[in-house]
Order: C-alpha cells, then sequence, then structure tokens
C-alpha cells in the first residue's frame, strides 16, 4: 500500500499515519501545520511528510506523480478560523478538487474523505439519518460539504466519512483538551449547554481499516457511538476523573448562533455495511484520554465556533 494523507499531522491523519506505519505500508504526509505539531509522528523510513498545502496545485500533482498513491485519505482541512472564508475555501473547497482530480488521473484504489457532522446543520431529526438535507451555515462546515460534493462526482472509489466527535490520541480540538488543560491549571471553565456524540479513537480507527478495504463500497457514511452526552456530563466526569473538587459549580452557558444544541447521529447504516460497532463507551474512552493527557501534555488546543473565544 502506497497512502497519501493531507493532513496528516493532525489528531486523525497523524493516529491513521502510526497505525498504518505498523503495517509497513509506505506513506507521504502533506501538511501545513496550521493545527498540528510537526513532531506528532515520529520519523520512519517509509514515512515522507512534506510542509505545504493542498491549496497549491503543483505540489499536489507533483507529489501523486512522484509517490503514485494507491491509496488517498483526505483529512486537511481549514477551520481554525470562522471568519477566514477565503482560506476555507482554498483549502477545503479548492485544495479538495486538487487532490480529487490528481487521484482520478492516477486512479486510487480508495479514496477516504473526513467530512464533519455539521454538514447537516440543525437537525430536523433524532438521530440524524445520511438522508437527512445537508444545510451547513459556517464557513467551516459549508466549505467541507462542497469539497464532499466533488468526491462524489469523481467517480472514484470513494467514502466519505461524516464523524462524530472522535477523542483519543493528539486530541487538541473541542471541550475535552480545553477542559483538561484548564482544570489541571486551576483555571475556571463554562460548559456549553449543548449535546454531542463521542468516539474513541480505537473505533475509528478500526473503521478506518474496514473501509480502506471494501471499494465495492461508495457514499457517505454517519460515523459515531449512537449515543449522545450533555457536555457538562463531559466536563463532570474528567472532574472526576482527575479527582479534584471545584469550589462552586461550573457556568453552563447557551450555545452562539455558529453552534447546534444538539447532533447525534444514527451510526445504523455504516454498522450493517461494515460490520462495525462502537465499543469503547465514554467512561472507559476519557479514562484512556486523560491518561494520555498526563503523559504527553495539551498543547495549544482549537475550535472552528466563534465560541472559543469567550
Amino acid at each position: 500500500m502506497r497512502l497519501l494523507i493531507t493532513g496528516g499531522a493532525g489528531c486523525l491523519g497523524a493516529n491513521i499515519v502510526e497505525r498504518y506505519l505498523g503495517r509497513e505500508a509506505e506513506i507521504v504526509v502533506i501538511d501545513n501545520f496550521a493545527t498540528s505539531a510537526r513532531d506528532a509522528v515520529a520519523p520512519s523510513a517509509n514515512l515522507k511528510i512534506v510542509d505545504g498545502t493542498v491549496a497549491d496545485p503543483s505540489l499536489v500533482t507533483r507529489l501523486f506523480a512522484e509517490f503514485r498513491p494507491t491509496h488517498v485519505i483526505h483529512a486537511a482541512a481549514s477551520y481554525k478560523d470562522p471568519d477566514n472564508w477565503p482560506e476555507d475555501v482554498k483549502t477545503n473547497i479548492e485544495g479538495t478538487g486538487h487532490v480529487v482530480r490528481e487521484a482520478v488521473r492516477h486512479a486510487v484504489r480508495r479514496f477516504v474523505y473526513l467530512q464533519t457532522a455539521l454538514c447537516y446543520g440543525r437537525p430536523l431529526e433524532h438521530p440524524v439519518t445520511t438522508a437527512h438535507r445537508l444545510a451547513p451555515f459556517t464557513s467551516y462546515s459549508i466549505s467541507k460539504t462542497a469539497g464532499e460534493q466533488y468526491v462524489a462526482i469523481s467517480g472514484l472509489p470513494w467514502v466519505s466519512l461524516r464523524l462524530a466527535n472522535v477523542y483519543g490520541p493528539r486530541h487538541y480540538s473541542g471541550p475535552i483538551p480545553t477542559f483538561y488543560k484548564r482544570l489541571k491549571a486551576g483555571q475556571k471553565c463554562f460548559v456549553v449547554d449543548t449535546r454531542r456524540d463521542f468516539l474513541e479513537m480505537e473505533d475509528f480507527l478500526r473503521l478506518i481499516d474496514i473501509v480502506i478495504d471494501r471499494t465495492d463500497v461508495s457514499g457517505a457514511f454517519n460515523v459515531s457511538s449512537g449515543r449522545d452526552h450533555s457536555i457538562k456530563e463531559i466536563f463532570d466526569l474528567i472532574v472526576h476523573h482527575l479527582g479534584i473538587s471545584l469550589p462552586e459549580p461550573v457556568k453552563v452557558v447557551p450555545p452562539e448562533n455558529d453552534d447546534v444544541a444538539t447532533l447525534l447521529l444514527d451510526p445504523s447504516e455504516t454498522e450493517r455495511l461494515f460490520g462495525w460497532q462502537a465499543q469503547v463507551g465514554l467512561d472507559e474512552g476519557l479514562k484512556r484520554q486523560i491518561a494520555w493527557f498526563e503523559a504527553h501534555g495539551v498543547g495549544e488546543t482549537y475550535t472552528h465556533l466563534v465560541v472559543g473565544r469567550r
């Protein structure tokens, strides 16, 4: 396997890199390190990391021509600044177009696109099925959904994984690392009054193992545990596992206009077609996450939401 991973130094990409290096795949990563770390993955003879962006068509063309990947996992995404629409368009739409066109030109065997569950916008059903209308309303989700549409018309053997909140090693985005980092520093936190489903990294990676080989199946699929939790519940579990006592209850605030109050994905179609199901519960998953943070620490945290500016 010759595996090209865009955004391969980010949380999901780096965990995939680590897994497939252990299976002796040859891997090329392209990443501009806007929301990732240069030391995310240990050096390997089978790994080449290219400092660059998928928004650069000449770089994408050159990498495909030199490496001739058999498989592509497209994890690169711009989301750091909710107001930087041009960057989101360049990376998430134009960049996806560059990667897709080269994947078609080189007849890759499998194209895996990592998509946000926010493609559904504000849900009209609970849980949300893949038949739900697409209604993204932020720059990040709009541009990611546009990118998915280009993948869908490519003719490639493709899957788009519409992801719940995946957490685990190298997880620096969203409430879990933020709560951990602030609580360890003795700082106050606030909790947004929303609900989400959370998927532990090992469950995500088991699905990657399956979909990367099942080239007979194409389409968009929900990837989740099938259970949702309040962000307050996440906070309380982290406090519990850290063994700390708070002097006062945490402040709970309503979601901002760019957020969604509740979002639970229905993974039943994914479970049926791929014979996969989430196995790691939230309590066990957060124990693993905290143990990883204790061993490795938490660097800069990121969010695509305006609420992160509070």
